[in-house]
């Protein structure tokens, strides 16, 4: 907001001239508000205050309204600083006329015209401000006081200097300068013929420049800055007596007659097109503010849809959080039952494994059914567990041979890191000392303060050395190979129908099958045999285990996948070895290897070459026998004791009527061979 006041410079010289009124304007920018009404009303003299040069107002960088009219008002307005001394802080001069003159202006010009009517002078000659609602030119004023001031006047850019200690710098003005060299104001300058007229007496008209309407319609009037040096005698007419009969008939008087008149019409039309272009712009703003109400409006009732949905979504949100919360606690509920029960299992379970281990530390201290044997006793035998006699390495720990008693023994020891190495222990003694059987490992005793079982020595190793002959051994003959597939079906079988529980080994291969001095061979590591329940083993013969054990290869593929445990999970091992006792060679793809050999009729490339006199038609029954052994499938597997067993004793029995002609092993020979006891074994329960 912004007023403007049409004053004098110094109003208390002139007081009877003043004419003045009160203009509000409401715009957000000021100096656009003051630049546009300039415009629109043709102000030709705009005084206005300095602004305040403070150093907090400059701290927040205040905008220097008079600076940015004085650079934005039109060229026809002169423009003056007052600051709040009195004295001129600034001015910019106009360099033309005003285009037209405002309807307001007009009404300031009649009651100048009516006042001038009291006095004489004023009736031959009516003063500028009675024709333009201004007030006499200030170059006409006294100006003494305004001279000394001036002359008084200090440039900041040359009596003073910045904080660095260097002068201001002085830019290029923007439009016109302040004062001429000749020493006046600018205003002296402004309309030179005006002033000249002024002090002569004569009074010119006010002239604007004419619209396109005018120039079509009325003959042209001489317009620029000069058209002020008009004669008088041409303006006769403005006389400001206000009665027309007063005007002569003289041709120059009717000229000027129709140039009133054509200026009246202008000036009407002037204030008509202006009238129209405020009505335009007033419905424009009607219009405007309409369609503000109507997008408020719209806001409005968008916000309160946005809020009932928003309250709506609360309220659903409430209840979701309320019937999870509820849900969170019955589950916290769960959590502690859960808890609460995995606790007393977990405590039930310790106790139980205290009382096992208990009843084990008691069977283990009490059992007479082995020779018990003290750890000084197994030390001073082993040399005190020297590398020297030691001949092999397995899961459950390293085996040394020694001499006890005066007989050669094979000593495995627990491993301190073997994992389930008590259970294996404790399970093998349960096994090896109830049991007898020629193809079975005799247990001779053990130690269980530290682990330490006892065995029978078995001086020509495994199987497994002997079959890829290592050592450089002897390979065996077929008569052989037949007997020893014998004697392990024959131990496999007692074991399956050993009383009151059958027996499953889980871990049957090469490895853990031993041959004596005369090659008779005998299952061992029997630590990972499980018990089946009878009834499982007659009905179903399948038996749930929590988890597998055994060695890759040959592990029952159905027990590995399934958990499901039976005797026949041992026959799919003793089809492998049957296939490696024929073939010497890998279990990997053996059994692929050997079914694609008799499809395309090459089985006999696939016998183990080092035996070159092999029953061809005898050796394509067992491998037979044995794929149908290595089934992946439990139930498409042959029975041990009713199909398995009759074959290997119809072998063995050809194998002693066709003798070997040179034996390959003598008593002498074979004792120098090292022993491979015990096998790495798998996870184990």
């Amino acid at each position: 907001m912004s007023k403007l006041n049409h004053l004098l410079l110094n109003p208390l010289l002139i007081p009877h001239l003043i004419q003045c009124y009160d203009v509000v304007l409401e715009d957000v920018d000021v100096v656009k508000a003051i630049v546009e009404y300039v415009n629109r009303t043709a102000i030709e003299v705009l005084i206005l205050g300095a602004a305040a040069k403070g150093g907090l107002l400059r701290r927040f960088k205040v905008k220097d309204i008079p600076g940015n009219v004085v650079k934005g008002v039109p060229d026809f307005c002169t423009v003056y600083v007052i600051s709040k001394n009195g004295k001129i802080s600034a001015t910019r001069s106009a360099s033309r006329l005003a285009p037209f003159i405002h309807p307001l202006r007009h009404q300031f010009m009649q009651q100048g015209n009516a006042k001038s009517n009291t006095t004489e002078d004023s009736l031959n000659t009516p003063s500028r401000g009675s024709l333009s609602g201004i007030p006499k030119p200030v170059s006409d004023l006294p100006m003494s006081n305004l001279q000394s001031d001036t002359l008084n006047m200090k440039s900041p850019f040359t009596h003073r200097k910045g904080p660095n200690g260097k002068p201001y710098e002085i830019s290029q003005p923007d439009t016109d300068i302040s004062f001429v060299s000749s020493g006046r104001p600018s205003i002296d300058n402004m309309f030179p013929s005006f002033a000249d007229n002024y002090d002569s007496g004569a009074t010119p008209p006010r002239l604007s420049g004419f619209s396109d309407f005018e120039a079509q319609n009325f003959e042209p009037i001489p317009l620029g800055r000069r058209s002020l040096d008009i004669m008088p005698s041409e303006l006769s007419f403005l006389s400001m007596e206000g009665d027309r009969a007063s005007f002569s008939s003289t041709p120059d008087d009717v000229a000027a007659e129709m140039r009133r008149l054509k200026l009246e019409l202008k000036q009407t039309m002037e204030m008509y097109s202006t009238a129209c272009k405020e009505a335009l712009t007033a419905q424009q703003k009607a219009m405007e503010l309409q369609r503000w109400k109507t997008e408020e409006q719209r806001r409005l009732e968008e916000a309160r849809f946005a809020e009932e949905a928003a309250l709506a979504l609360a309220e659903k949100e409430k209840a979701k959080s309320r019937a999870a919360l509820e849900h969170a606690e019955a589950a916290q509920r769960l959590a502690e039952l859960e808890a609460q029960k995995r606790i007393n299992a977990e405590m039930k379970a310790l106790k139980e494994a205290e009382e096992r281990n208990k009843v084990l530390n008691k069977l283990s201290n009490s059992d007479f059914r082995y020779r018990r044997y003290t750890i000084e006793e197994i030390e001073t035998a082993t040399d005190y567990f020297a590398q020297a006699n030691k001949i092999g390495e397995g899961g459950y720990g390293p085996v040394y041979k020694c001499y006890m008693d005066h007989t050669p023994v094979a000593v495995k020891v627990l491993r301190p890191d073997a994992a389930h190495g008590r259970q294996q222990f404790q399970q093998e003694v349960e096994v090896l000392s109830c049991i007898r059987h020629p193809n079975m490992v005799l247990l001779l005793g053990a130690c269980p303060e530290y682990g330490c079982l006892v065995y029978e020595f078995m001086s020509n190793g495994s199987l497994e050395d002997r079959l890829f002959q290592r050592g450089k051994t002897p390979p065996l003959s077929w008569q052989q190979r037949f007997r020893i597939a014998a004697e392990i079906g024959a131990g496999l079988l007692f074991l399956h129908q050993s009383k009151p529980e059958p027996i499953v080994h889980r871990d049957l291969k090469p490895a853990n099958i031993l041959l004596d001095r005369n090659f008779v061979s005998k299952i061992s590591d029997v630590g990972l045999a499980r018990l089946v329940p009878p009834s499982v083993a007659d009905c179903v013969t399948q038996y749930r285990m929590t988890s597998t054990a055994g060695t890759f290869c040959y592990i029952d593929p159905e027990y590995q996948q399934t958990g499901m445990l039976g005797i026949k999970s041992d026959v799919y091992s003793l089809g492998i070895i049957f296939l490696q006792i024929l073939t010497a060679k890998p279990p990997m793809g053996l059994t692929h290897h050997v079914e694609r050999a008799i499809e395309k009729g090459t089985f006999n490339e696939m016998l183990d070459s080092s035996v070159p006199d092999w029953p061809l038609d005898e050796a394509l029954n067992l491998a037979k026998l044995s794929l149908k052994c290595s089934e992946l499938r439990r139930k498409d597997r042959p029975d041990l004791s009713k199909v398995i067993m009759p074959e290997l004793e119809r072998l063995r029995t050809l194998g002693e009527e066709n003798p070997c002609q040179s034996p390959l092993y003598s008593s002498g020979s074979s004792s120098n061979h090292s022993q491979a006891f015990v096998s790495q074994a798998s996870q184990h329960e």
